[in-house]
């Protein structure tokens, strides 16, 4: 059975940087979120409550496909996110920005926790960490065609993040990096991670 290394934390934190440099410079292999690739997102941006349950429902879909996949195979795979963050994170800040009803994010929580009792969770958990005021300044340099998280959701997403994982739910072994500085190579914190995840697989 592969092995799988999720990368968590706020949007525009570098999940999917690190994800690459790990895979890059690694024999593990990159499943990334290829947000660009997924029907619902455009329209989504265009009418957020329309949109945003076949949206999410397409996201964890995607990612638990993504983690069968893994685990159907002898691999290491890295993920930037993945099906815990988009329930956990993501689902949640969309039924607390009213783009989700009531019945739409039940559905959402029951699809999660079905995929769960069948497919394990990550071996381990990356997170990243970056103050919302320096997220917010990288946001303005950052060149993505879709976004759907706001300035105004960095706040809402730190809280989410943190309620998740100061929760009760069993939670696998995790390392906690400091993204703050402007270091796109993570070159002050690879040789750590590297270590970490060859210590846990």
């Amino acid at each position: 059975m592969g092995k799988l290394v999720a990368i968590v934390g706020n949007t525009g934190c570098g999940k999917t940087t690190l994800a690459k440099l790990i895979c890059h410079s690694s024999r593990y292999t990159a499943f990334l979120e290829q947000h660009r690739e997924r029907p619902f997102q455009e329209t989504f941006m265009q009418d957020l409550k329309t949109a945003a349950f076949p949206n999410q429902v397409d996201f964890m879909l995607f990612r638990a496909e993504q983690e069968a996949a893994i685990r159907a195979s002898d691999t290491v795979g890295i993920q930037d996110g993945g099906l815990d963050q988009d329930f956990h994170i993501f689902t949640r800040l969309f039924y607390l920005n009213n783009y989700l009803s009531e019945s739409e994010f039940s559905l959402c929580k029951r699809f999660y926790e079905l995929v769960r009792k069948t497919l394990p969770p990550p071996d381990c958990v990356i997170k990243l960490n970056v103050p919302v005021e320096i997220l917010a300044e990288r946001r303005k340099l950052r060149k993505r065609g879709i976004d759907i998280a706001q300035n105004t959701d960095l706040p809402k997403i730190e809280t989410l993040l943190q309620d998740w994982f100061c929760s009760s739910l069993p939670l696998p072994p995790r390392v906690e990096i400091d993204a703050s500085d402007n270091d796109p190579t993570f070159s002050k914190s690879i040789a750590q991670i590297l270590g970490f995840i060859e210590t846990q697989l």
